[in-house]
């Protein structure tokens, strides 16, 4: 693995997420590519360094964030640090089997795609996902409780669609934790 690269890829996701606070911004990132290299060690076989790249880019074309087409950041950003044409576009469909959104009900064709799919789910769950829940409705206007709707409409559902063993292990407290913030929300909450 070329940590060379996984530290300029870092640096570089630090200058484009800066100033973001919405949940979707360099933190996320980070724990994102913390999850996915903690996975990947468990799940053996896999290409660690397309993992690195894709965890730590997977977020920056995003279309809540940035106004790209075809992963221009992510692909500029590799092809301006010599990654060759083949490897960007493996790294790439990595990337573009993230988003929860848009790969509703599709498993993931290859390991790597399947290993950071999970990291940056296991990111919306738990007390981080409840945060970024919140930070990110409290940005686009949601009230708490149309932010409590997103818990039913996605982060419940997370758990089941976790691709690897290791990831399901990790999702089972943060899965119980999510549950737990609800029952005591709807408890304190005579409006829900």
């Amino acid at each position: 693995m070329d940590t060379n690269l996984i530290e300029e890829a870092k640096r570089y996701i630090t200058k484009l997420f800066e100033g973001h606070s919405d949940g979707h911004d360099l933190n996320h990132s980070l724990r994102v590519y913390e999850n996915a290299v903690k996975i990947a060690k468990e799940e053996h076989g896999c290409d660690m360094e397309a993992v690195a790249l894709a965890s730590l880019l997977h977020d920056v074309d995003d279309h809540k964030l940035f106004d790209t087409k075809d992963n221009a950041n992510a692909a500029g950003f590799l092809k301006e640090h010599g990654v060759d044409a083949e490897r960007i576009t493996f790294i790439v469909s990595i990337i573009n089997s993230v988003s929860f959104s848009k790969n509703k009900g599709k498993t993931p064709d290859t390991l790597e795609a399947k290993i950071v799919q999970d990291a940056d789910r296991l990111d919306a769950m738990g007390a981080i996902g409840i945060a970024r829940t919140f930070a990110y409705g409290g940005k686009n206007g949601r009230s708490l409780e149309e932010s409590i709707e997103h818990f039913h409409d996605k982060l419940l559902l997370l758990k089941d669609g976790l691709n690897t063993e290791t990831a399901r292990k990790m999702a089972e407290e943060r899965h119980r934790f999510l549950e737990e913030f609800l029952v005591h929300f709807e408890d304190e909450n005579p409006l829900v």
